[in-house]
């Protein structure tokens, strides 16, 4: 009787990748030549790839070549007037800059709701996008966690709520915070008042701990507080909430610079004077900033270039490497409204 000789696995992608130690779709791109890959990466694949003895297979190999040749940028958000913001803007103008020495398209997509969430996970499943930035994400964000399930790379514009993704860019929002309250206690105010942002989203809750631990460390009491939208009428409202609850209070960190003007015009309508009677200070450096009347006292952030490192990121772990987050520093602009 004829001895069968048991057939040799073939070695697969997924273990070439895992020698190489690179990611599934830095072997792939490698192995197929297709995209950008940096040296190391390519080499390191070859090693790999002479060590397994591996074979691709045509038909996959056929697929991996078809790249889709554009990346997205994906937002927490369902109003199409949100890119008019200054904030948005600008991190599109930065992402943009980034993609110029690519041949990669920029795909925006509003992503807070069942449709635009179904509409998101259509292109990506699609293989019709190469690359997601997300931006905005709040609380448990759907957003996150149709990410998890994603065999693409993936860059976070600041952190979701809840856990730290492996890839992100972000300010310093709780330094930046420290920074605007630590300037108002300088300043000789005692009975400080903060308006915070959403406190389902990270950047509003680490601007609201910085601002805390400045109090903490001055032995002020923390707890004049009022949530709004990030908006100038959510500034206004929480505002006169404020005054409502603590009129003997001197000064205002608004949590960006949309609510602090908002907080400027609610406290002129009650016959405050700033910064007389009460100091006021912004978060953003916002084109507004330089508008209200007085001018207003801001933290500063980049937001240019948060976009733009979102998009290296982004475009790093396409090419195969393995970027490290990023933290933007912040600082403080002085101008008359403190």
């Amino acid at each position: 009787m004829a001895v069968t000789t048991p057939q040799k696995r073939r070695p697969t992608l997924d273990e070439v990748a895992r020698v190489a130690g690179v990611s599934r779709a830095a072997a792939s791109r490698a192995i197929n030549s297709s995209g950008n890959v940096s040296r190391a990466t390519r080499e390191a694949v070859a090693r790999a790839v002479r060590e397994l003895d591996y074979v691709p297979n045509p038909t996959a190999r056929a697929l991996a070549t078809q790249q889709a040749g554009a990346v997205v940028l994906a937002v927490s958000h369902h109003d199409p007037e949100l890119f008019a913001d200054p904030f948005f803007a600008q991190i599109i103008v930065g992402v943009s800059a980034a993609l110029e020495r690519t041949d990669l398209v920029l795909m925006l997509v509003l992503a807070d709701s069942v449709h635009g969430r179904s509409r998101l996970e259509r292109i990506l499943r699609s293989r019709r996008a190469d690359g997601l930035m997300l931006l905005a994400l709040h609380g448990d964000d759907p957003l996150d966690r149709l990410a998890g399930k994603l065999d693409i790379p993936v860059v976070y514009g600041g952190r979701p709520l809840d856990g730290e993704p492996r890839w992100y860019a972000d300010a310093d929002n709780r330094g930046g915070a420290r920074l605007a309250a630590e300037h108002l206690i300088a300043r000789g105010r005692r009975r400080l008042a903060t308006v915070t942002g959403m406190l389902d989203t990270d950047v509003a809750v680490q601007r609201l701990h910085g601002y805390r631990e400045a109090l903490a460390v001055a032995g002020l009491d923390a707890s004049r507080t009022a949530e709004a939208d990030f908006t100038e009428p959510g500034g206004h409202a929480a505002t006169q909430r404020l005054l409502e609850l603590h009129p003997e209070l001197d000064a205002i960190f608004a949590a960006n610079d949309n609510m602090a003007a908002g907080a400027l015009r609610a406290l002129r309508e009650a016959g405050r004077s700033v910064p007389a009677d009460v100091s006021v200070v912004g978060f953003d450096d916002a084109p507004v900033a330089r508008l209200t009347t007085p001018q207003l006292t801001t933290v500063q952030q980049p937001v240019r270039q948060l976009g733009r490192e979102m998009a290296r990121m982004l475009l790093a772990l396409i090419e195969g490497e393995e970027p490290t987050p990023l933290i933007l520093p912040t600082r403080l602009v002085l101008r008359e409204s403190s």
